[in-house]
Parts: C-alpha cells; sequence; structure tokens
C-alpha cells in the first residue's frame, strides 16, 4: 500500500513539473519574441523616438518577471508535494525537461513490526462437582460418657469403694473390732457398725445413714466401769464386750447374751439368761467345743461360771439370742485368744 501511494504522488508530481517546464519555455519564447521584435525595430524606433522604446523594454522585462514568478511558484509548489517515486531524480536545471535516471534500487529495511503477545487463554472455570441425589447421613453425634454413678447416701452391707474404706478406718480409729479396711462392705464391717450404733443408743440396723454417720463425725465410744487391770467387761443392756485395760478401752466388739427366754435340755427346763457379777475365766478350750447340753458348738470357748462361757459363733445378731452364753464373732474370740491374751484368771465383770 505505500509503494503504490508513492507511484502515484511521483506521477502526480512529474505532471506538475512538467506544466512548469512548458510554461517557463513559453515565458522564454514570448520574451525572446518581444525582445527579437524590440531589436528589429529599434532603429525605426530611435529613429522616430526614444519614448515608444523605453514602453516597450518595460513591458519586456514585466514579461520576464513574471515568467519568473510564475517558474518560482511552480518549484516551490512542487517542493510541498511528496518525494518522488524511487529511481527518479528531477533536472538541476529550471531551463529544460527533467530527465530521470534509473537509481540502483537501495536496500528497503523493513523495521520488523514487535510480535503482539500471544492472548493469554482463558482459565477455564471449576466444573462445580455434581450435587448428590442424596445427601450423605449426618454424623452420628459423640455419646457423652455416662454419668459417674451416683453413690447412695446411706451405706449398707454390699457396698464397696473409697466411703466404704472411710468407715472403716474411722471404726478402727475409735476402737471398734473390725478387719483391716478394704472397701468392701461385709459381714465384720456389719458387726463393727452395730457396735458403734449399740454405743451411740442408735437403731441397730447395719446401716450408716446419716445420724450414725453424725455419730462416728462425733467420734462415740462406750465408757468402761473398771479402773485397773485387764477385764472382760460386758454390758447386757447394750450388748456388747468391752476388753479394758487400766480404765482404757481398747476394743469394743458386738455381742448377743442370753435372750431371757426358757428352752428345754435333755429333759429339763432352763432359762436362757447370763448371771450379773464378777467372774474370772477358769477352764478354756482352744478349738471348736460342742455343748454338753447339746446345744450347738462353742469356738474356743473360756468359761467363767458354770457353763457359761465367752466364745466364737458364726451367728451374732445385734440382740440377744443365746442360751446365757456371751457370742461374739469367731475372728473376735482369736483377737481375746492371739492378741489381747485373756487367759485363765482374767477378771469377767458382767453388768
Amino acid at each position: 500500500m505505500i509503494l503504490r501511494g508513492g507511484r502515484r504522488g511521483g506521477a502526480k508530481g512529474d505532471q506538475v513539473e512538467d506544466g512548469a517546464n512548458r510554461a517557463g519555455a513559453r515565458a522564454r519564447a514570448t520574451a525572446g519574441t518581444r525582445t527579437g521584435i524590440a531589436s528589429h525595430d529599434a532603429p525605426a524606433a530611435r529613429s522616430q523616438s526614444r519614448g515608444p522604446a523605453r514602453h516597450g523594454a518595460r513591458a519586456a522585462s514585466r514579461a520576464v518577471v513574471t515568467a519568473l514568478v510564475a517558474a518560482l511558484v511552480l518549484a516551490g509548489c512542487q517542493a510541498g508535494l511528496p518525494d518522488l517515486e524511487p529511481g527518479r531524480t528531477p533536472s538541476a536545471t529550471a531551463d529544460g525537461p527533467a530527465t530521470t535516471e534509473p537509481a540502483s534500487p537501495s536496500p528497503t529495511t523493513t523495521t520488523p513490526e514487535p510480535a503482539e503477545p500471544p492472548a493469554a487463554e482463558p482459565t477455564p472455570a471449576e466444573t462445580p462437582a455434581p450435587e448428590p441425589s442424596t445427601p450423605p447421613p449426618a454424623p452420628e453425634p459423640t455419646p457423652e460418657p455416662p454419668p459417674a454413678p451416683v453413690e447412695p447416701a446411706e451405706l449398707a452391707r454390699g457396698a464397696t469403694g473409697e466411703r466404704v474404706v472411710a468407715l472403716q478406718q474411722r471404726l478402727a480409729d475409735l476402737g471398734y473390732f473390725i478387719g483391716a479396711p478394704d472397701g468392701d462392705f461385709g459381714g465384720g464391717t456389719q458387726q463393727a457398725v452395730w457396735a458403734f450404733q449399740k454405743a451411740a443408743g442408735l437403731s441397730r440396723d447395719g446401716v450408716v445413714g446419716p445420724a450414725t454417720q453424725a455419730a462416728l463425725d462425733q467420734g462415740v465410744t462406750p465408757q468402761p466401769r473398771s479402773g485397773s487391770g485387764k477385764v472382760i467387761e460386758i454390758d447386757l443392756d447394750r450388748q456388747l464386750l468391752l476388753a479394758v485395760e487400766d480404765g482404757r478401752v481398747v476394743t469394743v466388739v458386738n455381742a448377743s447374751s442370753g435372750n431371757g427366754e426358757s428352752y428345754e435340755a435333755k429333759g429339763r427346763i432352763y432359762r436362757a439368761s447370763t448371771p450379773r457379777g464378777t467372774f474370772q475365766v477358769g477352764r478354756q478350750v482352744d478349738g471348736n467345743h460342742s455343748s454338753s447340753l447339746e446345744l450347738g458348738d462353742m469356738w474356743r470357748p473360756k468359761f467363767f461360771t458354770g457353763g457359761i462361757a465367752v466364745h466364737g459363733s458364726g451367728s451374732i445378731p445385734p440382740w440377744p439370742a443365746s442360751h446365757g452364753c456371751v457370742r461374739v464373732a469367731n475372728s473376735a474370740m482369736n483377737w481375746l485368744w492371739d492378741s489381747w491374751h485373756a487367759d485363765p484368771g482374767t477378771t469377767v465383770l458382767v453388768y
């Protein structure tokens, strides 16, 4: 497109240049003709008059000036036209026709246009995952841990745990006969609770409720009646056996004495009573002994009057239940023998 436009502009410039050359030629011809005429007519003119000759010279000068002005105007117009076509050179003289000489082709330097950066490809939009037709099941809530079992306000036989340990330790500290604390509310703990309730004057139900707990906190213990020596005191009213040393209660044991009822043995009628008074340990049997009246077995009995003894048994309720002897737990009887050493001659005080 640029070359074609240049050729058209060059063709127009040639036409203008040719017109200017022709105009210049006509002006020179006219001026020459007039000059020739003026020179041919000069003798006649001089012979006639100098006025007309001067008038003709001025006219010729004006014609030459007009031709030159036209030539200059055309040359100025040509200067404002676009460049000629490559290879065409205008003539340096304004008198003759312009000639063009073929010019060696000059290398055309084409400035490479900067390559346009490739258009950024559009980032494909993420295709949303298809929604499931059926919503997933909601996660099941984490089950809360079950609440800790609430310990009963009362403690009774069969209970276990730290509260039972504390109960057993408290009874032992107060001097009630009980084994080593093990956290199991069994028969031995029940015997100690019964003994404590008897000493405190409470209901003998073997259950540690508010009243029993309050008495435990208070630290209730029975008071002995003897003031010296080693004495086995038997409190019939409260159904307790006390091991006393020099007026100090060492151990309190649950006991069950004669119930006061009549019974028959070997054809004779007896009354189930435990005599009151001061006695001493006499005969004793280190082991299981059977009653001569066929009333049952006695564990390691210590007789203190006639056939009445303190002995071990498997049944020691919190009330009087024997035929007249004083029953204690087998473990308590072993303690009297093996630990406390209630040997023969030891005083037995029954009241």
